[in-house]
Protein backbone atom coordinates (compact mmCIF):
# COMPACT_ATOMS: atom_id res chain seq x y z
CA UNK A 1 0.00 0.00 0.00
CA UNK A 2 1.64 3.25 -0.88
CA UNK A 3 1.11 6.29 1.11
CA UNK A 4 0.28 9.32 -0.94
CA UNK A 5 2.18 12.21 0.32
CA UNK A 6 2.06 15.71 -0.82
CA UNK A 7 4.89 16.99 -2.60
CA UNK A 8 8.26 17.47 -0.58
CA UNK A 9 10.74 19.76 -0.66
CA UNK A 10 12.75 17.65 -3.26
CA UNK A 11 9.58 17.25 -5.42
CA UNK A 12 9.29 20.95 -5.26
CA UNK A 13 12.47 21.52 -6.63
CA UNK A 14 12.25 18.82 -9.50
CA UNK A 15 9.00 20.54 -10.84
CA UNK A 16 11.42 24.26 -10.61
CA UNK A 17 13.96 22.53 -12.63
CA UNK A 18 11.33 20.78 -14.99
CA UNK A 19 10.14 23.87 -15.80
CA UNK A 20 12.97 25.69 -15.98
CA UNK A 21 15.57 23.08 -17.51
CA UNK A 22 13.01 21.30 -19.04
CA UNK A 23 15.42 19.50 -21.53
CA UNK A 24 17.20 17.23 -18.40
CA UNK A 25 16.13 14.70 -16.87
CA UNK A 26 16.00 15.70 -13.21
CA UNK A 27 14.59 12.38 -11.67
CA UNK A 28 17.91 11.62 -10.46
CA UNK A 29 17.31 13.83 -7.31
CA UNK A 30 14.31 12.43 -6.31
CA UNK A 31 16.45 9.59 -4.94
CA UNK A 32 19.55 11.47 -4.07
CA UNK A 33 18.08 14.94 -3.01
CA UNK A 34 15.52 12.83 -0.54
CA UNK A 35 18.41 10.87 0.63
CA UNK A 36 20.75 14.20 1.14
CA UNK A 37 18.12 14.71 3.29
CA UNK A 38 16.94 12.09 5.16
CA UNK A 39 21.31 11.94 5.93
CA UNK A 40 21.20 15.23 7.67
CA UNK A 41 17.79 14.89 8.96
CA UNK A 42 19.40 11.61 10.92
CA UNK A 43 22.48 13.09 11.79
CA UNK A 44 20.50 15.49 13.85
CA UNK A 45 18.37 13.16 15.48
CA UNK A 46 21.54 10.86 16.45
CA UNK A 47 23.75 13.79 17.37
CA UNK A 48 21.22 14.57 20.30
CA UNK A 49 22.01 11.16 21.96
CA UNK A 50 25.49 11.60 21.32
CA UNK A 51 25.53 14.83 23.26
CA UNK A 52 23.36 13.85 25.71
CA UNK A 53 26.69 12.18 27.05
CA UNK A 54 28.77 14.81 26.72
CA UNK A 55 30.12 13.85 22.87
CA UNK A 56 30.89 14.80 19.41
CA UNK A 57 29.76 12.16 16.32
CA UNK A 58 33.33 11.98 16.08
CA UNK A 59 34.08 11.29 20.01
CA UNK A 60 31.46 8.84 19.85
CA UNK A 61 32.77 6.80 16.99
CA UNK A 62 36.64 6.61 18.51
CA UNK A 63 35.39 5.42 21.61
CA UNK A 64 32.59 3.10 19.49
CA UNK A 65 35.89 1.48 17.60
CA UNK A 66 37.66 0.78 21.08
CA UNK A 67 35.12 -1.15 22.46
CA UNK A 68 33.97 -2.90 19.60
CA UNK A 69 38.03 -4.03 19.20
CA UNK A 70 36.78 -5.80 22.19
CA UNK A 71 39.23 -6.77 25.32
CA UNK A 72 41.82 -4.83 25.70
CA UNK A 73 39.50 -1.91 24.03
CA UNK A 74 42.76 -0.66 22.35
CA UNK A 75 43.74 -0.05 19.09
CA UNK A 76 46.47 2.02 17.20
CA UNK A 77 45.80 5.18 15.62
CA UNK A 78 46.00 4.35 12.54
CA UNK A 79 44.05 1.17 13.06
CA UNK A 80 41.30 3.94 14.62
CA UNK A 81 41.37 5.92 11.44
CA UNK A 82 40.50 3.31 9.38
CA UNK A 83 38.03 1.57 11.72
CA UNK A 84 36.39 5.81 11.52
CA UNK A 85 37.01 6.58 8.24
CA UNK A 86 38.39 9.60 8.85
CA UNK A 87 42.59 11.34 8.74
CA UNK A 88 45.17 10.34 11.29
CA UNK A 89 44.71 14.06 11.83
CA UNK A 90 41.92 14.54 12.64
CA UNK A 91 42.09 11.39 14.75
CA UNK A 92 44.76 12.61 17.05
CA UNK A 93 42.46 15.66 17.38
CA UNK A 94 39.61 13.27 18.92
CA UNK A 95 42.04 10.99 20.98
CA UNK A 96 43.58 14.61 22.62
CA UNK A 97 39.99 15.40 23.52
CA UNK A 98 38.94 11.99 24.84
CA UNK A 99 42.14 11.95 27.15
CA UNK A 100 41.85 14.81 28.50
CA UNK A 101 38.53 13.76 29.48
CA UNK A 102 39.92 10.66 31.18
CA UNK A 103 38.10 8.07 28.24
CA UNK A 104 41.27 6.93 26.62
CA UNK A 105 44.50 6.41 27.37
CA UNK A 106 48.11 6.15 25.44
CA UNK A 107 51.04 4.57 25.63
CA UNK A 108 53.94 3.59 23.66
CA UNK A 109 53.38 0.35 21.72
CA UNK A 110 55.37 -2.38 22.86
CA UNK A 111 56.11 -3.58 19.56
CA UNK A 112 57.42 -0.77 17.99
CA UNK A 113 58.22 1.92 20.50
CA UNK A 114 57.93 4.64 18.18
CA UNK A 115 54.14 3.56 18.11
CA UNK A 116 51.13 4.39 20.18
CA UNK A 117 48.43 2.14 21.63
CA UNK A 118 45.19 3.76 22.06
CA UNK A 119 42.81 2.03 24.92
CA UNK A 120 39.55 2.80 27.21
CA UNK A 121 39.82 3.67 30.60
CA UNK A 122 37.33 2.58 32.76
CA UNK A 123 35.10 5.36 32.56
CA UNK A 124 35.06 5.45 28.74
CA UNK A 125 34.04 2.04 28.53
CA UNK A 126 31.42 2.92 31.15
CA UNK A 127 30.42 5.69 28.62
CA UNK A 128 30.13 4.18 25.82
CA UNK A 129 28.00 0.87 26.73
CA UNK A 130 25.80 3.46 27.79
CA UNK A 131 25.57 5.57 25.26
CA UNK A 132 25.53 2.93 22.70
CA UNK A 133 22.58 1.77 24.02
CA UNK A 134 20.74 4.76 24.40
CA UNK A 135 22.13 5.21 20.19
CA UNK A 136 20.40 1.89 19.49
CA UNK A 137 17.90 2.63 21.12
CA UNK A 138 16.93 5.64 18.80
CA UNK A 139 17.91 4.07 15.79
CA UNK A 140 15.09 2.14 16.37
CA UNK A 141 12.66 4.31 16.93
CA UNK A 142 14.04 6.02 13.75
CA UNK A 143 13.78 2.87 11.88
CA UNK A 144 10.18 2.37 13.53
CA UNK A 145 9.12 4.60 10.88
CA UNK A 146 8.98 1.93 8.65
CA UNK A 147 7.59 -1.17 8.24
CA UNK A 148 9.72 -4.40 8.60
CA UNK A 149 8.87 -5.07 5.33
CA UNK A 150 10.42 -1.55 3.63
CA UNK A 151 12.90 -1.38 6.45
CA UNK A 152 14.21 -4.66 4.97
CA UNK A 153 13.44 -3.62 1.75
CA UNK A 154 15.64 -0.28 2.27
CA UNK A 155 18.67 -2.32 3.64
CA UNK A 156 18.89 -4.55 0.88
CA UNK A 157 18.90 -1.64 -1.62
CA UNK A 158 21.23 0.39 0.12
CA UNK A 159 23.04 -2.68 0.64
CA UNK A 160 23.14 -3.04 -3.16
CA UNK A 161 24.28 0.28 -4.37
CA UNK A 162 27.29 0.68 -1.66
CA UNK A 163 28.20 -2.58 -2.91
CA UNK A 164 28.30 -1.01 -6.41
CA UNK A 165 29.67 2.43 -5.29
CA UNK A 166 32.95 1.56 -3.13
CA UNK A 167 34.70 -1.60 -2.99
CA UNK A 168 34.77 -3.75 -0.05
CA UNK A 169 37.36 -3.52 2.40
CA UNK A 170 38.30 -6.02 5.28
CA UNK A 171 37.11 -3.82 7.77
Amino acid sequence: MEDRLPPDRVARIQADWRRERPDLDVTPQGVIGRLHRLADRLTEELVLVYGRHGLGEGEFDVLCALRRAGEPYERAPGELAAHTMVTTGAMTKRIDRLERAGLVTRRRSADDQRGRIVALTRPGRELIDQAFTDHMRNERRLLDLLTPAEAETLERLLTTWLGRLEPPTGN
